[in-house]
């Protein structure tokens, strides 16, 4: 509780509100792409923010880059589902659950 998570790519901030093929889990601060393109080459560095504390963290940058071969690593496609055995919320609220596909 309390934390945030946020990617930078090269530099920049990635704003994921307006790209639909990247996502972060604010739960693991994980960074999936469904969709690798050219232009995602680069340099990914997660910041992670404790907003009760009003400090940050930044990792060290991780590069991604194609293969020259064309070979796709194998993922068996398999739905993430990560909810809590029980999740309460009061009447008109709202309560954000994560659930996603991996695969090829």
């Amino acid at each position: 509780p309390g934390l945030s998570y946020t990617w930078i790519f090269n530099d920049d901030t990635l704003d994921l509100q307006e790209d639909g093929r990247r996502f972060v889990s604010q739960e693991t601060g994980n960074l999936y792409l469904a969709k690798v393109e050219p232009w995602d080459v680069g340099n990914y560095t997660c910041v992670v923010t404790n907003t009760e504390a009003q400090q940050s963290a930044r990792g060290p940058p991780t590069p991604l880059t194609l293969r020259s071969d064309g070979v796709m690593g194998e993922y068996e496609p398999k739905i993430e589902v990560r909810f809590p055995e029980t999740t309460y919320a009061a009447k008109g609220s709202s309560v954000r659950l994560e659930c996603f596909a991996l695969g090829k």
